[in-house]
């Protein structure tokens, strides 16, 4: 039973819930990655001045030349601590201080640099400001030698560069002695000769003398280290003193008369004792002399313990083991009235008994209603408040009747609150990180409602919207990212397009790269709800920016983002669009580079199949690019034409096509995953172009394609799994189904089963999209045989790839598989 406990015990996650994965996490910060995380560090800036509004702004309120200053210092403060960052580890790198070699660091026959163990007196006085605690004095060492046992006259190399390191530790005799490192080299010693040689603490252990007078020991100095346990110091823990009751450390030890009798004790009370007297070692209190020799004598005082202060330890030992008649039986606890805890009722609204239920995590929002404070005493300005944030509670956790009329409510009347506290009020509840989906959505209905009403009042406070709403353009929900872009839509619409550019251009060049991200997004979304041809020259002049390329790279991130949200929107601007991008493609930064690349094929796959005019100007860099660059870059060019490719006719496609595949046959073989999915996709774009011969691909395509990515390690991972398959089939529409299927249908035997799957969703797809009628009967025969072994291999419980495989090929082939049927029955 032992056995078995153990075996279960040490089975993991058996005490888990199994389904605890898949269970949805309620709260939106809880599911969020680091990345979308960071919306959390950001803070709602001050409201702006409007820079339009006819009269001239408080003194008080920032205006755009404050926000671009604040900006600028921001990233100089972040660029200078980077520098001081990098500046640290390079000075760590390459100038580590030189640590004092001992003389264990000796190796081999190289001649070790000279320590500060061995350095002469006369070196010492030289670079006194160098002198350590631990370099020899001339008058000898405090803590080295016995005092009285050394002259220094008559050591035979004198007394300049002697030290107690020159000695080798070890009995008193001549033939064990070091010579003197001052004599000259090849001299022979004289036996006869026997210096008088001072004795060290490390040249032989003191036979202990128990009935002899210890002799006096200087007085250590400060910043030495002691070369013994000296007389005053407590004995070595865990020994009891024999007849030695009057050393200090006798106090911890235990008498003689009180040695409890281990004989009569059970092993429980054994190893309580024995952990009782280790705590006492361990917990035991400093001595005076430790604490001079740990602490310098001056610049500390001593402070007397109060006059009432007694040290009460309860150790194991001495807690008395309760006996039946001393023991108190358990009481129930008298019930406590819920006032006397001093906190408020859970909805905090006993006078309104209409008012939902507050979550403890609200309590900081709605603390003004937690209070039961009447609305008689409140000035005008606190009365408003207070009522919009009755609305918002009821609208946030209220029934649907409640949350309809309240929702109705703070929609019409909200010219008469004003933005400044509606905003004040609803955007801090959407920046909470216990907020759940239902909630923001119902919060970013109620903004929605508002910016209608408002109109060219949010202008103050577009910034502040902004910071909440543009997180929710890169959300991994997808009505969150819809509802995000129609509330940027209906924002840029209420302010204005000279207030959005005024206030989201600090943001462009923002040191940190997620804003710079959103902002790109928001700005993506500013130009579909305002049309793309009132932003274009503002693009023009940030993508040109020669002050930051962070501003460069967030300009050509908004015309990426353009092509994605608008799509086919884009081709009356296309041309316009790839000369405003084309120089980043020439840029110093590597990342402009790669993030032009990736727009320019953001905009051709967009206008796909028109627009391979536009893109002339960048024909010539994109295949200087694919030459020169690696990793990254690479992948981003090659994404491009593979992207542009298809646009061109077929004479110029198929010229291309070869251009391109002696670049994309030599990264067949790379060992990055990312690079492999561009790789597969571009063939397949180059592959699925007209002019693109079937002949070519037979020849140089087919034979190191498959001998690079028809392996097992391609189906572990999804993504490239579904690329290859795609891929593969792609190839089969050119050079028809039977060369495909032949050159994997062997692999239906394979020993790994994820790869059977794929092999066999291929050849499905394959016949599915070609039929079998270029299949000769010995590749019938195969594809049978193959697909009765991986039928009955299967071990998963994932059976639909097989089943639908089996009966899409079964089907195809018709009469044809008659001779079969014993053998698949």
């Amino acid at each position: 039973v032992l056995c078995l406990w153990t075996t279960m015990a040490e089975i993991p996650g058996e005490e888990q819930d199994p389904f605890a994965e898949t269970q949805k996490i309620k709260t939106v910060a809880g599911r969020q990655d680091a990345y979308r995380a960071q919306a959390q560090n950001r803070t709602l800036s001050p409201e702006r001045a409007d820079p339009f509004a006819n009269e001239t702004p408080a003194e008080g309120v920032r205006q755009y030349k404050d926000v671009m200053e604040e900006e600028e210092l921001n990233r100089e403060t972040k660029d200078l601590l980077k520098e001081i960052e990098k500046k640290k580890q390079e000075e760590s790198t390459l100038d580590e201080p030189k640590r004092k070699k001992g003389r264990w660091d000796q190796g081999g026959d190289a001649k070790p640099a000279p320590s500060n163990w061995e350095a002469t007196p006369q070196a010492s006085a030289v670079g006194a400001s160098n002198a350590s605690r631990w370099d020899t004095p001339g008058g000898g060492a405090q803590w080295a030698e016995t005092p009285g046992a050394v002259d220094l006259n008559d050591t035979p190399g004198g007394a300049a560069g002697r030290s107690r390191w020159d000695e080798t530790p070890g009995a008193a005799d001549s033939s064990m002695e070091t010579p003197d490192p001052s004599a000259t080299f090849g001299e022979t010693p004289t036996p006869s000769v026997k210096p008088k040689v001072g004795r060290s603490r490390w040249d032989e252990t003191p036979a202990a003398d128990v009935g002899s007078t210890p002799a006096p020991m200087p007085t250590p100095s400060v910043d030495a280290t002691p070369r013994g346990t000296p007389m005053g110091a407590p004995m070595t823990p865990g020994a009891t003193p024999l007849g030695m009751t009057g050393l200090p450390g006798a106090m911890m030890s235990t008498p003689m008369g009180m040695t409890p009798d281990f004989t009569k004790m059970t092993p429980e009370q054994l190893q309580a004792y024995r952990l009782d007297r280790e705590a006492d070692e361990r917990n035991r209190p400093l001595l005076d002399d430790e604490l001079d020799a740990m602490l310098p004598k001056s610049g500390y005082e001593i402070v007397p313990p109060p006059p009432d202060y007694a040290p009460a330890r309860k150790t194991v030992m001495s807690t008395p083991t309760p006996t039946p008649g001393s023991t108190p039986l358990y009481q129930i606890p008298e019930d406590r009235p819920k006032d006397s805890y001093g906190i408020p009722l859970a909805s905090g609204l006993a006078e309104d008994d209409d008012m939902p239920y507050v979550k403890p995590e609200d309590y900081s929002y709605f603390a003004p209603l937690l209070k039961g404070e009447g609305d008689d005493d409140l000035s005008p300005e606190e009365a408003k408040e207070r009522k919009i944030m009755k609305l918002l509670l009821k609208i946030k956790n209220g029934t649907p009747p409640m949350r309809k009329t309240a929702l109705k409510m703070i929609t019409d009347q909200a010219r008469s609150f004003g933005p400044g506290p509606l905003f004040n009020q609803i955007l801090p509840l959407l920046m909470s990180s216990t907020l759940e989906d239902q909630e923001r959505h119902l919060l970013v209905k109620v903004i929605d409602r508002v910016l209608y009403k408002l109109d060219d009042a949010v202008r103050p406070y577009v910034h502040k919207i902004l910071v909440v709403i543009e997180p929710l353009l890169i959300d991994e929900d997808y009505f969150a990212r819809v509802e995000g872009r129609e509330i940027i839509s209906n924002l840029a619409k209420a302010a204005g397009l000279p207030t959005m550019i005024a206030t989201m251009r600090p943001d462009i060049d923002h040191a940190d790269e997620y804003v710079r991200n959103t902002t790109a997004r928001a700005f993506a979304v500013v130009a579909s709800a305002l049309g793309i041809p009132s932003l274009l020259n503002f693009l023009q002049a940030v993508c040109n920016s020669k002050k930051s390329w962070q501003a460069r790279h967030t300009g050509i991130k908004i015309v990426q983002q353009i092509a994605i949200l608008m799509g086919c929107a884009i081709l009356p601007h296309l041309k316009r669009m790839v000369e405003i991008i084309a120089p980043g493609l020439n840029d110093e930064q590597q990342k402009v580079r790669t993030i032009t690349a990736l727009a320019l094929a953001a905009m051709a796959e967009a206008a796909h199949p028109y627009g391979i005019e536009a893109f002339d100007p960048v024909l010539r860099p994109l295949w200087k690019g694919i030459c020169e660059h690696r990793g990254k870059g690479l992948a981003a060019f090659l994404k491009t034409i593979g992207y542009i490719i298809p646009l061109m006719d077929a004479e110029h496609a198929n010229y291309y096509t070869r251009e391109v595949m002696i670049i994309l046959i030599r990264e067949f073989s790379t060992p990055d995953e990312e690079m492999k999915k561009i790789v597969l996709k571009v063939v397949k774009q180059c592959v699925g172009t007209d002019g693109v011969e079937a002949q070519y691909i037979r020849e140089d395509i087919l034979p190191p394609f498959f001998r690079n990515f028809w392996v097992v390690r391609m189906a572990q991972d999804r993504r490239n799994y579904r690329q290859l398959v795609d891929t593969t089939v792609e190839i089969a529409h050119k050079v028809g189904g039977a060369e495909v299927i032949g050159r994997v249908v062997e692999d239906l035997k394979d020993q790994s089963e994820p790869y059977r799957k794929m092999v066999m969703e291929t050849i499905d797809k394959i016949i599915t999209d070609l039929g079998v009628a270029d299949i000769d009967s010995r590749l019938e025969e195969q594809i049978i045989d193959g697909i009765v072994y991986a039928f009955q291999e299967q071990t998963s419980d994932d059976t639909t790839v097989m089943l639908n495989g089996f009966g899409t090929i079964v089907n195809s082939l018709g009469v044809r598989c008659k001779p079969y049927l014993s053998q698949i029955a």
